[in-house]
Formats: structure tokens, sequence, C-alpha cells
């Protein structure tokens, strides 16, 4: 059924949102769905768990994004991450990369709906936790029309709990990830669309968000929105999440407190054997359009970098930082 409420998530994006950007994430909405990079099947049953799968109680609300198109393993794989206490998990059917072409998951997936259901109802059938799918409207020369409706009407048949649907085409053929993020046209109407057909059912939408007011005029229409460059490159845009969309108390953020949190967190990671950079790389892009954040970023990148780095270098780049202008300002910039 749909939510009683709407759903904000920071899209799962390869190489960027590891448990490390998460905790980060989270320390500036306390609502925000996050969700892992995508893990593949195969590793978790056979690589290391902890390291794949773990993540710190605070990132809740979670959801683990799952890679592969083998119903059995990815079975397997849901049982093995139940532990680990997921809010969700989610079949990855939008991804574009090279990897998933030659392992005929992600995007390749939307040609063999059928595949798709299958793996629903396998990962249903042992999972405690709501199983969702995030695709695109089509593939390749698929008809949108016709392919996207096809796969939701067999993914709800197989239980399904929701559907968050990235609104452009994927092009397996000539076009590289980072250009299918680009290339392809925008098509909200036709997750509009959707929803129209299916008024029970959550779905969410993802692609070229930049801004808050465009996501709450999806919301006009829609159950979700998912923001994924946009949240990454300028976190400050999650700041307003928690008040605008879920009716939290209106608050300037506190960014002494968020500096803090970091740095006792850098500080934990650093003593289990990792690197400030792991951390900090992640905070690059905080305090976009605020005066001094051109320090503020260099520090990050240089500094953190440096070995034996420690969370002092957090302190001197947020000292970097003039916070006199608007919370508004530095959202916006």
């Amino acid at each position: 059924m749909t939510e009683k409420r709407p759903i904000f998530a920071v899209a799962p994006m390869i190489d960027w949102t590891d448990r490390h950007c998460r905790y980060f994430h989270r320390q500036i909405s306390r609502e925000a769905l996050l969700y892992t990079e995508m893990v593949v099947a195969d590793a978790i049953i056979h690589g290391p768990r902890d390291r794949l799968l773990g993540h710190d109680a605070a990132e809740h609300p979670l959801a683990l994004q799952l890679g592969g198109s083998d119903p059995a393993k990815l079975a397997e794989a849901v049982k093995i991450a139940q532990p680990y206490g997921y809010d969700e998990i989610n079949l990855n059917v939008g991804c574009p990369s090279d990897r998933v072409q030659s392992g005929t998951f992600g995007a390749c997936l939307m040609l063999t709906p059928e595949t798709v259901a299958e793996c629903i109802a396998a990962m249903k059938r042992v999972a405690t936790v709501r199983v969702t799918v995030k695709c695109r409207i089509g593939v390749d020369e698929q008809e949108p029309e016709k392919a996207l409706p096809e796969l939701i009407t067999r993914v709800l048949d197989a239980g399904a709990d929701a559907i968050w649907i990235h609104a452009r085409k994927a092009w397996l053929k000539g076009l590289s990830p980072k250009e299918n993020r680009e290339i392809p046209p925008l098509d909200y109407d036709i997750v509009y669309r959707m929803k129209q057909r299916w008024p029970d059912v959550f779905i969410g939408i993802n692609g070229g968000i930049r801004t808050l007011d465009e996501a709450a005029a999806h919301l006009e229409h829609v159950d979700g929105v998912m923001l994924g460059r946009a949240a990454y490159q300028n976190a400050a845009i999650l700041a307003d999440i928690d008040q605008r969309f879920f009716g939290a108390p209106a608050a300037e953020p506190d960014w002494e407190a968020l500096r803090d949190r970091m740095m006792a967190y850098a500080e934990r990671h650093i003593a289990s054997g990792g690197r400030l950079q792991h951390v900090a790389r992640h905070m690059v892009g905080l305090f976009t359009g605020l005066p001094g954040a051109r320090r503020y970023r260099q520090i990050l990148s240089t500094d953190a970098a440096k070995t034996g780095a420690g969370p002092e270098v957090l302190a001197a780049a947020f000292a970097a930082v003039d916070f006199s202008e608007t919370e508004q300002e530095a959202v916006s910039a």
C-alpha cells in the first residue's frame, strides 16, 4: 500500500554511498532513507561479509541494494544479510555499467522481466523486511510505454513492496555509465502515469532532481523522491529535508556539532585501522557556495590524504568556512 508519508531517499551510488558517506549524511538528516552501494550477491555469499554488510547503527533507516540475476543466489544473499538489520532490500534493475553487463544483471534485467519476477519472488520468500525494485524506464530499443508496465506488473505479482524508477532509458550499447546518467532524456511523465495506473503501490522517482523545490513538485505526483549526485555533491541540501518533508521543527544546522560528531567518528575509524581520507572524501562538497568553501575543499582533499592525518584536519577545514551566510544561501548556491 502507499506510504502514509513521502519518502525522501539518497540514491545508491557505486563508490560513493559507502558506510562513511551514509554516516555523514545521517548526521545532517534523521529522516532520509539511505542506500548502500550495490553489493553483488556472489560477493556476499563468498566474500568478506562484515566488510560488505557492516554498518553503524546510526545509519538507519537504511536499505541494502543487491545486484544479481540468479534467484537462488539473491535469496541466499538476503538470508546472509538478515542479521545485519537492514530496513529494506532493493534489487538493482537499473545500473548500466560494464560490470553489470558482463554479469547480465542491473539494467540488463529490463530485457527479461520474467527473471526479475523470479528474483523478487525468491527474495520475498526469505526476507523479513520490504523488498523493492529500482529500475529504468527501459533499455536500448525498448518502448518504455510497454516495457515499464510489463516489468512493474510482473514484480508486483511476485510480491515487490515498492518501485523506484529512474526516469531515463539506459543505453547498454554506445553510452558509458556517466553518459547514461546525463544523455538519455528524462521522462518524468511516464513515472507519473505508472503511479496513476497503480495508485495503491508505492512508486518513487529518481533522475536529474537537483533541488528540494523540484523534489516537492514530484511529490505532487508520486510517493517518494530519490536524489543522487545533488545530495552527494552538495550535502547541505539534506539539512532542510526533515523540516520540509517530515514536519521536524525548523532549526538552523549546527555545523559545530556536525564537526564534532564527524571528528569522533573519524577517530574511531582511524583507531580501527582506517584512514581519514576514507571519511573526509565524502565531506568535500558540504559547504558549496559559502565563503571559505574553496579552502575547506583544499584542506579535505589534500591534508586528509596525507599519511597519519587525524581528525584535527576536519577541525581545520571547518575553521576555514564563514558560517555567517544564511542556510538558504548555502543550500541554493
